[in-house]
């Protein structure tokens, strides 16, 4: 992919993840995080660059790990100047930016949540791959729910915040641990079904 594509679409993944989170802001549970979905769902069929869509896909789609960084640094720039600009669009979304950010930590706590998104990340991405979208329909208000944190998502609640938390750097490094650990274990369940299909044939 050329440079000026991948950053192209890692600018409109960063778009389509900020209205998601502008919703989620302004609506809140339970409709906020439903809505939220409309996001990943974009990023899917549009075909845009997306850090924890992409992150879990590294070694299978043989992505070079400087488009992976460029994709992911992109994604937090535009993510935290698109927050800053929805910061001036409504009060509401702007308090509720900051108590959110608030209630952020470094800790193994917020680090596990990080995790855990990245593996529903996975999840939704992958069952897309397969012809489905319903991996994105209740994975998302999952994560969102369960109080999982995403990357990308957080940095543009930064951004409304006017703010700026250590805890997105934990929260990267779960997010992509997270994505990995379940590809991982996805792949070796299918290396497993075709070697179980080979052992079934060479019987036949």
């Amino acid at each position: 992919m050329k440079k000026i594509e991948l950053i192209n679409k890692s600018i409109g993944a960063a778009i389509l993840i900020s209205l998601g989170d502008y919703a989620l802001l302004k609506l809140g549970s339970p409709i906020g995080p439903v809505l939220f979905s409309l996001g990943l769902l974009g990023v899917c069929y549009m075909g845009q660059n997306l850090f924890t869509g992409k992150c879990g896909f590294l070694i299978e789609d043989k992505i070079k790990v400087t488009d992976l960084l460029t994709i992911l640094l992109i994604n937090l720039i535009a993510g935290y100047l698109l927050g800053l600009l929805y910061s001036v669009t409504d009060p509401e979304v702007f308090k509720n930016a900051v108590e959110k950010v608030k209630t952020w930590d470094v800790s193994l706590a917020f680090f596990v949540k990080s995790v855990l998104c990245g593996i529903i990340m996975y999840i939704a991405v992958y069952m897309y791959r397969k012809g489905t979208p319903l991996g994105i329909i209740f994975g998302i208000p999952l994560f969102i729910f369960c109080g999982f944190q995403h990357c990308i998502a957080n940095i543009i609640t930064m951004g409304v915040a006017r703010a700026w938390h250590t805890s997105i750097l934990i929260c990267i490094l779960g997010n992509f641990i997270g994505s990995l650990l379940m590809w991982f274990v996805s792949k070796d369940t299918k290396t497993k079904e075709i070697r179980y299909t080979k052992r079934n044939k060479l019987k036949i």
